[in-house]
């Protein structure tokens, strides 16, 4: 969202002019808003200007376009081209490969960098609900509101009349405007006390999807790095940063420590994060849910799957279509008395054929 020009500097928050001038920074503020098809596969070609190796980096965040049967795994059409246009082979294949050479895993290839960490900030959840919080005020106090009347005018009104405004690709889908759709659309066309429940709701909403999102984030970390251990997963270092005050002792220089460790070939003094996992869990096991018609791989995301809302939704929509044709069938059945009442009122004589119109 960072690349996106000068007029929503509040909402992507964006590194600050004065930021800028400490450290350079690139490809920002540089994408039309309107444009709702600039992937990562793009914004790599453009970093390569800068920074050659970003084209390794992004790789894995090509678009998803097509599954892989054989894997279960999302694939970029365009990526599996050029795969097979310069190995010979499939993408699946390469990827199976990658996956059995040594320091791979389950979850890709051996690691880039020999000798890799992970630092992670982070702080009690109360903390953290706080500080976002307090961030939503903050970029209120800066002009927010103003920065999404002149984008929305500028933009987005046009579409909004037309009931044709996407919330779903570009800068639409970005946290901190959806939020307040309803409020812009509606500002001077309502009365005072209506426009201001509107933005009471539109900056509650902007908190709670905020918290949610790292919520969201929270658990990624925890689901890629510290519940999947294996040789493809560099240590996670822990920082709590609740309280900032304590910064240099609990962040600063534990950092240092570690960082100076790995430089020099040491094992820090600190110790990395570790979650209770099962060794017999089969990671790279194979589910075919027909409820939902998706390939799940894994233990873990199978047992995850099995207790989602949409897995739990369909198979209560099957079973509600399968009693419902249970249904059906005992309605259009003759019972046995019925049967017997219909062959008595027939002649001796009757044939079966002037019997079946009155079944």
């Amino acid at each position: 969202m960072q690349m996106l020009p000068f007029c929503l500097n509040i909402i992507t928050n964006k590194v600050s002019a004065q930021e800028q001038r400490i450290c350079r920074h690139h490809m920002i503020s540089f994408v039309d808003p309107l444009v709702t098809n600039y992937t990562v596969v793009d914004f790599r070609n453009k970093a390569t200007i800068y920074l050659p190796e970003t084209k390794f980096l992004l790789l894995w965040e090509e678009p998803i376009i097509t599954l892989s049967l054989c894997s279960g795994k999302f694939l970029s059409i365009p990526r599996s081209l050029q795969v097979f246009e310069e190995t010979g082979i499939s993408h699946s294949e390469f990827l199976h490969r990658q996956h059995a050479e040594e320091g791979g895993g389950p979850l890709g290839g051996p690691l880039k960098f020999s000798n890799p960490c992970i630092l992670w900030l982070h702080a009690d959840q109360t903390v953290l609900d706080e500080r976002l919080d307090k961030r939503v005020d903050d970029m209120l106090a800066a002009g927010l509101l103003e920065e999404l009347r002149d984008f929305h005018r500028r933009y987005n009104q046009k579409n909004a009349s037309e009931n044709s405004q996407d919330y779903q690709h570009g800068i639409f889908q970005s946290i901190g405007f959806k939020e307040f759709h309803e409020y812009l659309i509606t500002e001077g066309k309502c009365t005072p006390e209506t426009s201001n429940q509107l933005l009471k709701k539109g900056i509650e909403t902007l908190k709670q999807v905020t918290k949610r999102y790292a919520r969201k984030q929270n658990r990624w970390v925890k689901n890629r790095f510290l519940s999947r251990p294996g040789p493809s997963v560099p240590p996670v270092y822990g920082l709590e940063v609740s309280d900032v005050s304590k910064w240099d002792e609990s962040v600063l220089e534990p950092a240092l420590g570690i960082v100076q460790s790995f430089i020099q070939g040491h094992k820090p003094t600190a110790a990395p994060i570790k979650m209770p996992y099962s060794e017999t869990e089969n990671k790279r096991s194979y589910h075919m849910c027909d409820f939902c018609d998706r390939i799940i791989i894994g233990d873990r995301e199978w047992a995850a799957h099995t207790k989602s809302k949409s897995h739990l939704h369909q198979l209560k929509k099957r079973r509600r279509l399968d009693s419902d044709a249970v249904n059906t069938i005992e309605s259009q059945s003759i019972s046995p008395d019925r049967d017997k009442e219909l062959k008595e009122k027939g002649s001796p004589g009757q044939s079966d054929q002037e019997l079946k119109p009155s079944i």
